[in-house]
């Protein structure tokens, strides 16, 4: 109390506050919703930039997510034991591409009804105007972020 009441909270400061008690528990309950589906968070993020971007090289999906090539390899290698993905021929043989096998296309539908819902009912009661200029502050800090 005493910090709040000398300072104050600066705006800034509770944005930020805001959005990192937001993503723990938005996480863990999206992982549980994948787990009825046996996947975890960091898989359906592949599957979603795989379903919206069709093919991508390894390197384009740790630049996405903001992770180490390994990472994504890693992932990438259990989703393709999985058969979700596959790879495709790209104009370099050094390249490697990749994208949704018809499996992968089939569960991506089955886990978007799952987190359409999910992601429904978190949004009760914010108008779709208000989640569009939530969608533009985001991408503009996110930019602002990677400069």
């Amino acid at each position: 109390m005493f910090i709040k009441e000398v300072l104050g909270i600066k705006t800034s400061q509770k944005f930020f506050h805001q959005l990192l008690t937001l993503y723990r528990p938005f996480e863990n309950r999206l992982n549980v919703h994948l787990a009825e589906h046996q996947l975890y968070r960091a898989q359906w993020t592949i599957l979603y930039y795989l379903a919206h971007n069709g093919s991508v090289t390894l390197v384009e999906l740790s630049h996405y997510m903001g992770v180490e090539k390994p990472t994504v390899t890693r992932t990438m290698s259990r989703l393709e034991e999985l058969g979700y993905v596959e790879h495709v021929p790209g104009k370099d043989k050094r390249e490697k591409r990749m994208q949704l096998s018809e499996a992968g296309k089939q569960v991506y539908k089955d886990v978007r009804v799952t987190i359409d819902d999910y992601e429904q009912a978190i949004l009760e009661g914010i108008t779709e105007q208000e989640q569009m200029e939530t969608i533009r502050i985001m991408e503009e800090i996110r930019k602002n972020i990677t400069k």
